[in-house]
Order: structure tokens, then sequence, then C-alpha cells
């Protein structure tokens, strides 16, 4: 049901669209009139039109358009997309300090805010794209239009109206991002934007199982993939130091596997509610939650809960270091293969989202053919859930499955039995780990992270191309690009934060923009104005001497237990 509108205030009279059939008096006409002048003559909004991050596909500035925001203005919006409608309020709402009410129902031609889904294609505005789709901006596409009148997102699907509503708040100034009401006048700058992505899978993982994150954690970096339309987040659940997921059917992995975690630490683990959760809150940012169970090695966890599953039958000392590749579970044991079956049943049953991630690096101690067999029958039982395999591009050399997608974190964009993969007709996720593994050092004195794949500045992260940074692999196998933050020797959410900061902008542009937009001098520009808004936001970043940061960020302080790995 719609909402009561908010009553006036001592800014303004009720917005004249809210009252139709009533003849305005003299004095509310003048008022209006007054405040229009007004905005004629202001500045221009801080914020330009194309100083979005990701680089929109179409940018068409209109500088005598700006739009402000007052107090009195409401949201209006389809009932379908009611709840992009509530977010994008609950963003606005503490540093405005205006109420905002959103209403649903009949949608005037213009308004304060108008969130709309269409039901025809959205068209592009005057001297529009060369797209390939040019009659639809597809599942996630939006357009925006910005008048002194109003600001009006349409798309076709929630998720594209969800995306121009965290397009429409970076267009705000920096202070929109701070949690208490700013002196600032909210203008957004005209024109009109016409966006989509240039890859369906755009996303991050966290690894959750060196060190465990409490849920509130996970949480906020949901609404950090969010922010830079990002829209998969991959959970690193299990591996030799902890299991983070409750399983009914095995209830010792996460009891006693989830006790542990690298240098010692409480470990944890996620509750069937507690991922629930998380999936949820994902779900209402259009962020898929993929979950790894990692198979057949990063299994010392496991083992410790189940000696069973153990080649020996026999449980190894519960493990807290960093070294990779000594630990599998029994390919011998048919029980293995129920433990695989129960283990990826539940989660799939707790994942609405279509992946399920089946790890598969780094078994240095399975034979290749024990390897290829044990792979093979684990795809099928994911598969047989419903889910579509992933898994790391170790798995290439198995069995094609319908839909299967390797994930490549390689150094050498020269890999014969991944492309040959894709020819079987696998499709590919690119995670090259000397551009996007956000676990290495951004320079030599990072404080912390790692540097086995060489140092990743925000620079050498965004300077890549996907679709083109394999030999053999056309771009269309592609199905898109996502940063790994493995955490050996992160351990707290602000360290999180700081090695995902500023790089994580870099590779979501590289898989929402189209190719065409990709410029350094320009992203780093752009970049630069965002500083501001995580400061406002409590985020913590590197302060990246790449970018003309306004103001100079932090630094979190210089730990002493550095860990050091070499790997996964």
């Amino acid at each position: 049901m719609p909402t009561t509108p908010a009553a006036p205030t001592e800014s303004g009279p009720e917005p004249l669209d809210r009252l139709p059939g009533r003849q305005p008096a003299a004095a509310e006409l003048a008022r209006t009139a007054a405040r229009r002048a007004g905005d004629l003559l202001a500045p221009p909004a801080p914020v330009r039109l194309g100083d979005v991050v990701p680089a929109p596909e179409r940018v068409l500035p209109d500088p005598a358009a700006d739009f402000t925001l007052t107090t009195d203005a409401a949201i209006r919006v389809s009932p379908a997309g009611r709840d992009v409608a509530e977010q994008l309020a609950e963003w606005l709402r503490p540093a405005t300090g205006f109420p905002l009410a959103v209403t649903d129902g009949p949608l005037p031609a213009d308004g304060p805010l108008v969130l709309t889904l269409s039901e025809t294609p959205l068209t592009e505005p005057a001297g529009g794209v060369d797209a390939a789709d040019p009659g639809g901006l597809g599942d996630e596409g939006y357009r925006l239009d910005v008048t002194p009148a109003g600001v009006r997102i349409t798309a076709a699907t929630a998720a594209g109206l969800f995306h121009g509503a965290q397009t429409v708040r970076q267009l705000f100034p920096a202070a929109i991002d701070g949690a208490a009401p700013a002196a600032e006048r909210w203008a957004v700058p005209g024109g009109s934007i016409v966006d989509r992505p240039r890859f369906p899978y755009r996303g991050a993982m966290l690894d959750v199982a060196r060190h465990f994150f409490p849920v509130e954690g996970v949480l906020r970096v949901v609404d950090h993939l969010a922010r830079y339309k990002l829209n998969h987040l991959h959970l690193h659940l299990t591996d030799d130091q902890g299991w983070r997921i409750g399983v009914d059917s095995w209830p010792r992995l996460a009891e006693v596997g989830g006790a542990t975690e690298v240098g010692g630490g409480t470990g944890g683990f996620y509750t069937q509610a507690d991922y629930r959760r998380i999936v949820a809150y994902a779900a209402r940012r259009h962020v898929t939650v993929v979950p790894e169970i990692d198979l057949p090695g990063h299994t010392n966890a496991a083992l410790v809960a189940y000696p069973e599953l153990a080649p020996g039958k026999v449980a190894p000392p519960p493990y807290t270091g960093t070294e990779v590749g000594f630990s599998y579970v029994d390919p011998a044991d048919e029980r293995t293969y129920a433990f695989v079956a129960d283990v990826v049943g539940e989660v799939a049953a707790l994942t609405p989202g279509p992946w399920l991630h089946l790890g598969g690096d780094e078994a240095f101690k399975v034979p290749a053919d024990t390897y290829r067999a044990f792979v093979e029958r684990a795809q099928t039982i994911v598969a047989a859930t419903g889910k579509t395999v992933v898994g790391w591009h170790q798995l290439a050399p198995a069995g094609h499955v319908d839909g299967r997608v390797l994930q490549w974190w390689g150094t050498n964009g020269d890999d014969p039995e991944t492309a040959e993969a894709v020819r079987r007709g696998a499709r590919l996720i690119l995670s090259p780990g000397n551009r996007v593994y956000l676990d290495m050092k951004y320079t030599a004195d990072t404080p912390i992270g790692h540097d086995w794949a060489g140092l990743i500045d925000v620079h050498r992260a965004y300077d890549w191309d996907p679709g083109m940074h394999l030999t053999g692999v056309p771009a269309e196998a592609v199905l898109g690009v996502e940063a790994p933050l493995w955490t050996e020797s992160v351990t707290t959410l602000a360290e999180v934060e700081f090695m995902l900061f500023p790089r994580l902008p870099a590779v979501a542009e590289l898989g929402w923009s189209p190719r065409s937009t990709h410029d350094w001098a320009g992203f780093r520009e752009r970049l630069a104005g965002h500083g501001p808004r995580w400061t406002a936001a409590g985020i913590t970043f590197h302060p990246s001497p790449d970018v003309p940061w306004p103001a100079a960020p932090t630094v979190p302080t210089q730990r002493t237990d550095d860990t050091t790995a070499d790997t996964h």
C-alpha cells in the first residue's frame, strides 16, 4: 500500500506533483518560482555526470539540468521496485537528514526521485550507443535521466534499478556517505546515462577459512561489492585451517574443524541460519553467493573432524600454518563420496544461486589419474543437485560437464590445458594472480599481504583486459572476472578493507564497463573522488600514490604477526 506523503516542512510547500487536481495559490507559485530560480543561479553540482565508477557505457551531460534534492522530496516507485527505493532512501537519509518518504502507485511524468521498472524495451537517449542489443539493456542495465525537476531511473529488472540507484548515490556530494546530517547542497549533475555490464559475472572472493570473519563483517563486504556493481560473492568456506559452514549430517566438520585458524586463533563457523542470513542480505543487494567446498585437497580440517575420510584413517593434528598441498580426502573409499554428496547436497539446498564451487586446486599428493577420476565423480554429484560446477582451473583435465566454469588464477596468459577445456565447452572466470589477487602487497613495504605473484598496485589491477588475457580463449568464453582475497595474513575487517580498496573498484570497472571506456588516466581521476566517500563511510583504504587523492587517508597500524604463503 502507498505510504502517506510526508507533511509539509518549513523549507517549502508540498510538491505540486503530489496534489492532483488542486490549483496552487499565488504564494505557492511564487515560492516554487523562487526556488527554481535559486537552482539556476547555484553553482554546478560538485560531482560531474561522468565521475561514476565503474564507468557507464554512455554519458550525456547537460550542465544546465542539475537537480537539487530538498527536504520535502519523496521517492516514487513502481510497486515491483519498492525495495530498491527503500534502500536508496536508507542511503540518502542519514547525511541529508531528509525524511524521503517512499511511495508507490501511479507515477508522475516527473518528480524529485522516480524509480520505475519498464515493461517495454529501454531506449537510449538521442545520439545513443552502438550496441549489440540496441532495443534493451538486459537484466542489469538501466537508464538514468536527471533534469531540474527530478531524477528518474528506468530498468527492466530490479537488479538494473538497483545499479541505477548506486549510480545516483555516487552523483551526490561525497558527504552523502556519512552517518550524520551534513551541511551540503545535495545536487546531482544533469543529463542522461545509459548503462549495462560487459560481463555477466563480476565478483570478489573472501577467504573465511584461513581467518574467520563474523557475519556482520561479511555483510559489510557485500555492501562494498554492491556499491561498485559487483554481483557475486565467492566464499571460500573450507580449507586446512578451518571448516566454516555447518553441515547437519556431518556435525563435527564445523564443531571440530571450525575451531582453528591461521596463527592459532579460535576460528568459528557459520550456522545454517547464519549462512541463510548472508545469502538473503546479499540477494537484496543483487549479489549472488557462491559457496566453495574445496576438494579433494585443502581438507585437513575435515580430516581432523572425521579421520575415516583420511587415506590412512588416522586423524592428522589441527593445522594453523600456511603451507598448502599436503592434505586430501581418500579417493579410493566410497565413504568419501557419501561425504561429498551429503555436504554439497546440504550447501546446495541452502544456496539459491546457480553456482557451487568445488575448489580442486593444489592436490599435490593425489596422482593425476586418480585426481581426474575424483573430480569427474564430484562434478557429477554437484550437477545432480541442480547447481553448475565452478572450480579452479586445475579441474581443466577432467571430463566436461554441462555449464562447467573454470576459475583461472595463473600468472602466465599462455595456458594450453585451460584453452583446451574451453574448446570442450568450459567457460572461464578470470582471476589472474598477478593482477587481481587482493592478498598481494601494494608495494614492498605494505604491512600485510604476500608477494609470490608480484606487487599489485591499483594501476596494475586495472591495466589488463579480461576478454583478451588468455591465449586461445575467445572473449565469448569469458563469463567474467573475480578478485580473490586470501586471508593468511589478514585478520580484521579493517585489514580486509585496506586490501580491497582501492583495487576492488578497478576490478569492478574491468567487469562492468565497455572496453572502449578503459583509460587509466581517466580512471585514476574518477577514483580519487571516492577517497572522501570512503572516509565519510568509515572505510579503511590504501592511499595509493598512483591516485591524486583530495586528502591523505590513514593506514592500518603495522602488524608484527605477518605470515607468508606462496600460493592459495
